[in-house]
């Protein structure tokens, strides 16, 4: 009796009406009840859905590829040498061995009656390419050549137009990875799935042509890990592109220089393995090639990165073919502000060593995660070569630390690695060793001023022999010898 009662009464409670419109009980605690398992839905709802997205940034196996927020801008000098002519002028003549190194035969002479770039893509099929030399016919920006559907070349291929443009989807600026004063580059998917980047050259006045010789010459034939690969190319028409193998971390300005928060993910370790790899990659293409390639802009956006972080040397558009005869080469002066060697900007006159320089002031970026020339620092920091100089000589080589660092390298790491660097960024070129030495100075426990050149009594080789003392393990050897360099 009891259980019925209890029952009647509760059933009577929630037959009562509320003050809510006159609503019974039993109503408003129902929709109560539902509303709860509503809120409860979503917020579930929400969880997956922010689990799910961390699961695909995660997928990404490393952070997002930060934006560059300013630019270092290329500059280019003409400069009027009267005492030493221009042999490469550009556009250029296909000397003797680059004619080599595009398949052609030497005295070779393409049908339209001066020298260019021809290449031999099967039985009955040639492309010429006009050069600036000799005499054209109807004008000096007509192409003569037979373009097959598909063709392959010894050492790449040859992508269609239509390839290309389906690869990018039509080059969407949602495909657009980078660029440049020559050209933009497109991300893109071939056919049998393979990413590739696709650069298309921009047809300013010839420079489209010019380049696409040029990265052709140099590296159409180079393999090296280091190195990022030229898989093939497209000439139809005005267009000018070239298809690289695809890699997929960004560049190393954008991991310096863009915003990754306070702390950057490049450790110590991985800024030195980039160092090696670079260092590696052009000491095959200075001592591993015949004619050597001298790059002439390296700078931390021409460094791209894997996810593993290794680092591949790009963008050979202003790249020199110099042979085993020649000491160097006379040309206009061309590169990018900050990284360009003192005595090639004043002179012209180039060699392997302008790019020793060069990586010698990528070192000190990776070092100090700053822009080799930054004007929105105080006077004495905008140029980061004074800088540094300025704060070994005042026996504060941790100063010059990227403060992103996640964390410090051991003092004498450190100073090995600026020692090496201001070994590079010597001014005298013919002291600054030779990028094989480089490798050796970076990989082995040796000194970085065990100098390859002859003794002297000189001045500059006493300063070497105080930079010597530094790298034993004597921080007022490192600091004295850098003083006096310094000065």
């Amino acid at each position: 009796m009891s259980d019925h009662k209890t029952t009647g009464l509760m059933s009577d409670q929630l037959s009562k009406s509320t003050s809510i419109f006159g609503i019974r009980l039993w109503v408003v605690v129902g929709v109560c009840v539902g509303a709860a398992i509503v809120l409860f839905l979503f917020l579930i709802s929400l969880w997956l859905a922010s689990k799910r997205s961390k699961k695909q940034n995660s997928s990404s196996h490393g952070p997002k590829i930060p934006i560059v927020s300013k630019e270092i801008q290329e500059v280019k000098i003409d400069t009027n040498l009267e005492t030493q002519p221009d042999p490469f002028p550009e556009p250029e003549q296909v000397t003797g061995i680059e004619r080599q190194a595009l398949l052609l035969k030497p005295g070779e002479e393409s049908p339209m009656g001066y020298h260019g770039i021809q290449i031999e893509i099967g039985k009955d099929h040639r492309i010429s390419y006009p050069g600036s030399s000799g005499e054209s016919r109807g004008g000096g920006d007509q192409v003569a050549m037979v373009v097959p559907e598909v063709s392959h070349l010894g050492w790449g291929h040859w992508y269609t137009l239509r390839e290309l443009e389906e690869a990018t989807n039509g080059f969407t600026a949602e495909n657009v990875i980078g660029e440049g004063g020559y050209g933009i580059v497109y991300h893109g998917v071939l056919a049998d799935s393979t990413d590739v980047a696709v650069k298309n050259l921009l047809n300013n006045r010839g420079q489209a042509e010019r380049e696409f010789k040029v990265e052709v010459e140099a590296i159409g034939r180079v393999r090296h890990k280091n190195l990022v690969r030229l898989l093939g190319y497209c000439a139809e028409g005005a267009h000018r592109m070239l298809v690289y193998e695809y890699v997929n971390n960004g560049n190393l300005e954008q991991w310096l220089h863009g915003d990754v928060g306070p702390c950057s993910p490049l450790s110590w370790e991985i800024r030195m393995n980039i160092i090696l790899g670079t260092a590696k990659g052009l000491t095959y293409l200075h001592e591993g090639l015949e004619p050597k390639v001298v790059h002439r802009d390296i700078k931390s956006s021409n460094i791209l990165l894997d996810k593993q972080w290794n680092s591949k040397v790009s963008d050979f558009g202003l790249a020199k073919l110099l042979g085993s005869e020649s000491n160097y080469i006379t040309t206009r002066v061309m590169g990018t502000f900050g990284y360009v060697a003192p005595e090639y900007a004043s002179t012209g006159m180039l060699n392997e060593r302008s790019d020793v320089y060069s990586f010698g002031i990528l070192i000190m970026e990776l070092i100090s995660g700053r822009n080799p020339v930054d004007y929105s620092r105080p006077p004495e920091e905008v140029n980061l070569v004074d800088w540094i100089k300025k704060m070994v000589t005042n026996r504060n080589p941790d100063g010059v630390l990227d403060p992103k660092l996640p964390e410090k390298p051991t003092s004498r790491a450190l100073k090995r690695a600026l020692l090496v660097a201001l070994r590079c960024v010597d001014p005298n070129a013919q002291k600054r060793p030779k990028m094989g030495h480089v490798v050796h100075m970076l990989e082995a426990d040796v000194s970085p001023f065990k100098d390859d050149h002859r003794a002297g009594k000189d001045a500059g080789h006493s300063n070497h022999n105080g930079l010597k003392d530094g790298a034993s393990g004597d921080p007022s050897g490192c600091d004295s010898g850098q003083a006096s360099e310094s000065r």
